[in-house]
């Protein structure tokens, strides 16, 4: 009798040592688990553009997806689709009318648009209210404050021609402005492009009464897309899974800035490394507000790419002569990965 108890403690005291032993196993095993390190550049200074991100990293998205991912800026003198097609960054945040250039050169680089983190191109022009340039044409004999760059010009010809004013009247000076909404309320004759998202909220941030136009409004060629998501061609030929869960979990993180907006601009603010944003959060937290609605829109889902809207727009920088080559319809993108 003596013996079988013996036995019996004996046995129950192998099973309490095997059983931790595997919970320690098992511990052991999720700890040691190596995730996939991604490295995703942006295109500037954080801003509610690139808010999912920074939700998804913070909320744990990726970490969920086996993903360790690193946002970063684009060094000094290059460009994000530079860091991306050489494979320092598997993803970066570029621009549709940008990347035109890198498709079309005898030598074009290695990467493809693979999300919309914006539906539709929110950029226009902006001016004091008041001052008739609410529309293009009332930008005859007024001062517009350009880049330089020949894709911008050729557009506000387009919409200043089209809608009956005169281009050549338009006065150019270059644009060095840190803040738009001072300097077209210093100025009434200015007229300056910018992305309402960021310098028309800024506008109305600083109590500043302005006249804005969307170029998509004007015409729908100009309803093309930016920013965009791209990827490196070669990671995404190698691991289109891992791409495929990045992409994923971006979605979530912009789903969840969509739903909580005051969240999200907390979560951007903390997030961001650059002190870029500091002395902005007013502009932030009405900036999330405002562009939430824009991440999805009318779209069937996040990260969606028309192909027709695409193709529009580089058909017309062919049909003006502002790339060097005709590009292929669906050339630079694909909605492949996406869920």
């Amino acid at each position: 009798m003596k013996f079988k108890k013996l036995l019996a403690v004996l046995m129950a005291a192998i099973l309490v040592i095997s059983l931790a032993a595997c919970s320690k196993a098992d511990d052991n095993s999720i700890d040691t688990t190596e995730k996939t390190k991604l490295t995703v550049c942006l295109d500037w200074t954080p801003n509610t553009n690139h808010t999912g991100m920074f939700v998804a990293l913070d909320k744990g998205y990726y970490d969920e997806a086996g993903l360790d991912v690193e946002i970063v800026q684009p060094p000094e003198n290059t460009g994000a689709v530079q860091v991306c097609a050489s494979g320092q960054a598997q993803f970066a945040v570029e621009c549709q009318d940008t990347l035109a250039p890198v498709f079309t050169s005898d030598t074009p680089l290695g990467v493809t648009s693979v999300a919309a983190l914006l539906q539709h191109n929110t950029s226009g022009i902006m001016s004091k209210a008041g001052e008739g340039m609410d529309r293009p044409k009332g930008l005859t004999g007024k001062t517009y404050l350009t880049w330089d760059a020949p894709v911008e010009q050729a557009m506000m010809k387009n919409v200043i021609n089209g809608d009956g004013g005169d281009w050549d009247k338009v006065n150019l000076i270059p644009n060095v402005v840190t803040d738009e909404a001072q300097d077209v309320n210093n100025n009434p004759d200015h007229a300056i492009w910018v992305f309402y998202a960021w310098g028309g909220i800024n506008a109305k941030v600083n109590n500043v009464d302005v006249d804005y136009f969307y170029f998509k409004d004007i015409n729908e060629t100009f309803d093309y897309y930016t920013p965009v998501l791209i990827g490196n061609n070669d990671f995404l030929a190698d691991n289109p899974e891992t791409a495929k869960a990045f992409l994923s979990a971006t979605k979530k993180g912009y789903e969840y800035a969509i739903e909580n907006p005051e969240e999200a601009a907390d979560i951007l603010i903390k997030s961001d490394e650059t002190g870029s944003l500091v002395g902005s959060e007013k502009l932030v937290y009405e900036s999330q507000k405002w562009i939430a609605e824009q991440y999805i829109a009318d779209a069937e889902k996040w990260g969606y790419i028309d192909p027709q809207r695409w193709d529009r727009f580089y058909a017309w920088l062919w049909d003006n002569k502002l790339v060097e080559k005709e590009l292929p319809a669906g050339t630079g993108f694909t909605n492949d990965y996406l869920e």
